[in-house]
């Protein structure tokens, strides 16, 4: 009807060769039988080799509002083979999904889907799914990765990407606008002569390139036939057969059931029945070894020496980051979360007569306007160099609305991120009370030129290890506080470069806010790979500041105890915004001691 022509289409895209057809016919029936009378689909099946006869037997499948058309890939290839080291031994189906968004201006998103799926709800709510600019697909967790060890293991040691964003690429909802933007296809090029990938193949050059830019979704979409799956299988949307686990293969493979009560309603169901019969034992025990030499190369990969990301830290990154981040997961299992991994000049110890915390005198007071406008230029400079890049503040009525002094908290990862939170008191337009920092002591002692002169008059409050100059700080503190100011203060301490999770926090920061009466506003800075590369090998980080609302010192708590309370009640805030923006379970690598050998000393 004509109603139906004027309907913005679905676009579904599977990729298939002839072999694999009959099991692409099953999916594409259960999908169909589970579409929307009301929508409008395109399923297009991208392929290089598919016999006029089988497209025929699927195109029968077509409804009014359900076209099914044929696109050979063959002249795409053609046109790009200059670019593409196109290797022999694995089916050239996988790098269809990475066409679609080239081969497709039209569309501003697409559904891609693998052939060993049953889809069992109306493929159409994925494609509502909202994927903002930010993202450059979505998709669901990959269940191997999240469930066994060994594949864990590897895609963080060698891939290089946490094992709870790790994406299955079998069914994924393409942003096709973004893929074009940011040349994702060309980085794929790019990547594939670099590095072989052996295990999960096209999968783990997607996750990498997509890194950081991947919308999780409910894993409903996509039902891995695989380990535990936490709610009824009648809720998924997506059932999804992976690795050996093929009911064509096996009767007794998990929901096989499901499977074939979508089978038994095309022509193909003899054919599958025939095959799953005449799988011998000989098969099986070959399905058993690879799956196992799977898991051996995954191990025999983590421990390579030229591995993905060894190859990488090598290569293209800066040593000294390297052995940063090194040395970060390694204080990260020994759980030493508060001390500096960077090594500081030696400091000379800050003594009383060394420091006005207040410069009341007028010398003091010209250096500090002039430090501010200096370290605006840098700022600026930084900004417009895209070294430091700021993607979004959220949250900055929180800031704006603080009737009193504060003292603010912040995640401490970086050497400019306080001046990433200057720019949110900037934009909080409280430009009548100052915004102090709180700095090491080192910082403001031994830091030679430009930058010592910024730690010493830029409205810094050093710490001393001098116990009288550490008594003028906190006089000078209580002063700023209550006289409506708001000082910075890092609660995690040491600052670890480039470091995603929250720290354990210290008590200084809430003993400040709970003598002086004044709230806690608590900031989390979350990151993100840019698409700038920095002088070091590494993405550079695009921050999103998130500002939350204070927290107040409870009056009705004994001191110690209201203290406890706000750090506790400001942790709390940060790992949720941690859980929420990484989509990830905030976890420590920390090992906790050896709990049998405790017992055995009770013995």
């Amino acid at each position: 009807s004509n109603d139906m022509q004027n309907k913005p289409v679905v676009p579904i895209f599977y990729a298939c060769d002839e072999r694999f057809m009959k099991y692409a016919i099953v999916s594409l029936y259960s999908m169909i039988a589970n579409s929307s009378p009301d929508r409008r689909y395109r399923v297009t099946i991208l392929n290089t080799d598919i016999a006029a006869g089988t497209r025929e037997r699927t195109r029968a499948l077509a409804k009014d509002n359900f076209e099914i058309v044929f696109e050979d890939v063959s002249n795409y290839l053609r046109s790009i083979v200059h670019k593409l080291p196109l290797r022999d031994y694995y089916s050239k189906t996988t790098y269809y999904r990475l066409f679609i968004a080239e081969m497709h201006p039209e569309y501003d998103k697409a559904i891609y889907i693998d052939s060993d799926t049953i889809i069992q709800k109306d493929i159409a709510g994925l494609y509502d799914i909202e994927v903002g600019d930010d993202y450059y697909l979505a998709a669901c967790h990959e269940q191997a990765m999240v469930q066994v060890p060994t594949y864990g293991e590897y895609v963080e040691k060698c891939v290089g990407i946490p094992r709870h964003v790790y994406f299955n690429a079998g069914v994924m909802l393409i942003n096709c606008r973004q893929f074009r933007e940011r040349s994702v296809l060309d980085r794929f090029i790019s990547v594939l002569p670099e590095y072989d990938f052996v295990v999960t193949q096209d999968e783990d050059y997607l996750n990498l390139i997509c890194k950081d830019h991947v919308l999780f979704i409910d894993q409903r979409w996509n039902t891995e036939t695989f380990g535990e799956i936490p709610y009824p299988v009648e809720e998924a949307c997506v059932l999804h057969y992976i690795m050996f686990n093929k009911p064509w293969h096996y009767a007794d493979c998990l929901h096989a059931d499901v499977y074939f009560r979508y089978a038994s309603q095309t022509d193909v169901y003899d054919e599958l029945i025939e095959e799953q019969k005449s799988y011998t034992e000989q098969d099986r025990k070959s399905d058993e070894k690879k799956y196992q030499n799977l898991l051996e190369l995954a191990i025999r990969e983590s421990d390579n020496e030229n591995n993905y990301l060894n190859y990488i830290n090598r290569e293209k990154r800066a040593p000294d980051r390297v052995q940063i981040v090194k040395k970060i997961e390694g204080y990260e299992k020994e759980g030493r979360f508060d001390e500096d991994v960077e090594d500081d000049p030696p400091s000379k110890v800050l003594r009383p007569e060394d420091i006005d915390y207040l410069h009341r005198g007028i010398a003091g007071r010209i250096k500090t306007r002039i430090a501010f406008r200096a370290a605006h230029r840098m700022v600026d400079r930084l900004i417009e160099d895209k070294k430091l890049i700021i993607k979004e503040i959220r949250g900055i009525d929180n800031f704006k609305n603080l009737k009193s002094g504060a003292v603010v908290t912040c995640n401490h990862f970086n050497a400019f991120d306080s001046f990433a939170v200057q720019l949110v008191y900037e934009a909080s337009e409280q430009s009548d009370r100052t915004f102090y920092r709180v700095i090491r002591e080192g910082n403001y002692t031994s830091f030679p030129g430009f930058y010592g002169f910024l730690m010493r008059y830029c409205n810094t409050l050093p710490l001393s290890s001098d116990h009288g100059t550490m008594k003028k700080f906190v006089q000078a503190t209580n002063r700023l506080l209550r006289d409506g100011n708001f000082v910075l203060i890092y609660p995690e301490q040491g600052m670890w470069w480039n470091y995603r999770k929250p720290r354990p926090l210290k008590d200084g920061a809430y003993v400040l806010a709970v003598k002086n009466g004044v709230p806690v506003l608590p900031c989390f800075i979350t990151m993100k790979d840019s698409d700038v590369m920095g002088d070091d090998g590494f993405f550079v980080q695009e921050y999103t500041i998130h500002v939350e609302p204070p927290i107040y010192p409870d009056g009705s708590l004994k001191y110690r105890d209201a203290v406890t309370e706000m750090r506790n009640r400001n942790f709390e805030v940060w790992k949720e915004i941690y859980e929420r923006e990484y989509q990830m379970p905030l976890t420590y690598t920390t090992e906790k001691e050896n709990e049998t050998e405790h017992k055995k000393a009770d013995e």
